[in-house]
């Protein structure tokens, strides 16, 4: 599919992704393109799933989450129940701010953050031991 995107398309998801907040008339002026025609290939773009969505990046400091943690989870089994079953309460889990399926002696990577490393320690007790098939 990304055959389908000439220079200016990529031009516009370079841009898009190192500032999403750019107007759509500082997007045309950087690809040298008019407003409309920069507006239909963006709208496209989102259209055909090049671009997932736009969202703020928080100071985690300002929201008093400067701990970032990165805490291996292994499953008591592997099968793929207990794996949608992790990830189904994973999904609704707004502590974690990412979850990745990896290989190796870890089944899973969760990324959180925390006030602290205090913080994170009553939340691990509280909530990570008790997520289902967490060994």
């Amino acid at each position: 599919m990304a055959e389908n995107l000439d220079r200016i398309d990529r031009k516009i998801l370079r841009l898009l992704q190192s500032d999403g907040r750019l107007s759509n008339a500082d997007l045309a002026a950087q690809v040298n393109v008019s407003p409309a025609t920069c507006h239909r290939r963006t709208q496209r773009l989102f259209d055909q799933g090049y671009v997932q969505g736009v969202r703020a990046q928080i100071d985690p400091v300002k929201v008093e989450r400067s701990a970032l943690v990165i805490v291996g989870v292994v499953l008591d089994r592997s099968t793929p129940q207990s794996f949608a079953e992790f990830e189904e309460v994973i999904r609704k889990a707004d502590f974690i701010l990412d979850c990745h399926l990896v290989a190796g002696d870890f089944d899973y990577f969760l990324k959180i953050r925390a006030r602290d490393m205090a913080d994170f320690n009553k939340l691990h007790g509280e909530k990570l031991i008790a997520l289902p098939g967490v060994r």
